[in-house]
This record gives structure tokens, sequence and C-alpha cells, in this order.
């Protein structure tokens, strides 16, 4: 008589479960947080930061600027310096100078576009560096820009613009300083893809803030094709955005 083979048992042990129930758990945590990147910020978080200012000021774009490359919500309050609203009670309380920009972040009130860049490279820990060396260089270059670029582009600017009246004699004078700015920050470029370190940081947005106006000031940039080749590049950052992006001629909350 012949004798039927015995059928092999199948046996699903309790290990062999145990892969299955940890990759489900791992799938279910990418979706939550996929689910949780696609909802943004939170309410509160998108409420944290006002940006007052008005729409063709450098240092406002700046600010405006940070934000938005730190891909962070803001409300922007337009600020009217042709009335005089910088100047009023209610608005000094937030700037003392009289200045725009303002950023209010929570209860503080912190003012200086070059002073709001560096809190919310603190803040949010973004656009900044971790070595002390490399930090200490981002604010050499913040307080450069503000000495020796801002001045001159901007009052070249102004002066097209009819906001500010002086001779040729201040012309020249301030095209040559801008012009001697630019060398310094060319040769720096020479030597690295960012001005501070292998990624950008704020020392690039608040030069970049300056330098989005050199053609209204009548500054030719093609003499200097490392701070070309980085504008472009920088320009290319995701978050990035121009002033007409940015500042609208009216408030704007969210």
């Amino acid at each position: 008589m012949a004798v039927k083979p015995k059928r092999a048992k199948s046996k699903v042990s309790g290990r062999s479960k145990q892969p299955a129930k940890k990759a489900a758990t791992g799938k279910s945590a990418v979706k939550k947080a996929a689910v949780k990147k696609e909802r943004g910020p939170s309410s509160q978080e998108r409420q944290r930061f006002t940006l007052y200012g008005f729409a063709t000021s450098g240092p406002t774009y700046t600010a405006a600027l940070g934000l938005s490359l730190m891909r962070h919500p803001f409300s922007y309050i337009h600020v009217n310096l042709r009335e005089g609203a910088h100047k009023q009670a209610d608005y000094l309380v937030k700037n003392r100078y009289g200045q725009v920009p303002a950023l209010r972040d929570g209860q503080l009130y912190v003012v200086q576009s070059a002073a709001i860049l560096m809190h919310l490279a603190d803040s949010l820990d973004k656009f900044t560096s971790k070595t002390p060396t490399e930090k200490n260089r981002i604010r050499e270059w913040l307080f450069w820009q503000w000495d020796k670029l801002s001045v001159p582009v901007f009052r070249l600017r102004a002066r097209v613009r009819g906001a500010r009246q002086f001779g040729e004699e201040m012309r020249v004078l301030y095209d040559t300083e801008a012009k001697a700015a630019l060398a310094v920050l060319e040769q720096e470029l020479t030597k690295s893809e960012w001005v501070v370190g292998k990624k950008p940081t704020i020392a690039d947005i608040g030069i970049y803030g300056v330098l989005r106006y050199a053609p209204e000031a009548n500054i030719d940039l093609s003499h200097y094709p490392h701070v070309v080749a980085w504008k472009k590049h920088f320009e290319e950052l995701p978050g990035f955005a121009t002033p007409e992006e940015l500042l609208p001629l009216e408030s704007r909350l969210i």
C-alpha cells in the first residue's frame, strides 16, 4: 500500500510578522510627516512675524527677502513714508529711529535690517553657521556692507529717483566708493561660491538686498564677473522673490 507523503506544515512564527508590522509603522510615520509638511506652519507660527515697511525701501526688501528665503510666512504693514507715517507716535513705539523696516516677533520689535537678519537667523536657525569663526565673519560682512556698499549705492539711487539732490562732485565720490566696495566683493568671490563658507548666509542676503538696486543707481555690475555669477546663483535659491513680489503698495495680513 502506497504511503501518502505528509504535507509540510506552513508555520508563520511571531517573528516573521514583526518586520511587516514595523514596516507598516514606518510607512505610517512617513505619511504623518508628509501630511504635517503639506499643512505647513501652524496658525500661531503664521502669525508670528509682522514686517513694517515701504515698497521701494531697500532695507525693507532685505528683511522681507530674509523671511521669504527662510520660508516663513509674515504679515506686511505698509508704512506711508510720503505722508510721514514713520514719524508718528504709534510707529515710533515700534521703531525709535523713525525708519523702516521694523519687524514684530511676538511681543518683540527688532529694527535695522542687518539686526533683523541676525535675529531671524538665530531664532529660526537658518542661513547662519554653526562655527564661531564663520558667525563672526557673517557679522563682519553685514557691518562692512552698510559701511562701504549700502551708503553709495542707495544715495546714488536716491539721486536718480529725485529723492536726494547733490552735485557732480558728490556723485563721482559715491560712484568711486561703490566701485571700491564691489572690487573687494569681487576678490572675495574668487575664493568661494558664497560670501562666507560653503553655503548662503545672511551675509549674502544683506549684500544682495543692496546690489538688487545697483542698476537703479547707474552702477554697471558687468565689470565684476564673479559678483554677477554669485547674483545669478543667489536668485536661484528656493524662496527667492523680487521686491515687487514681496512688497505690495498696501498692507497684507495673513
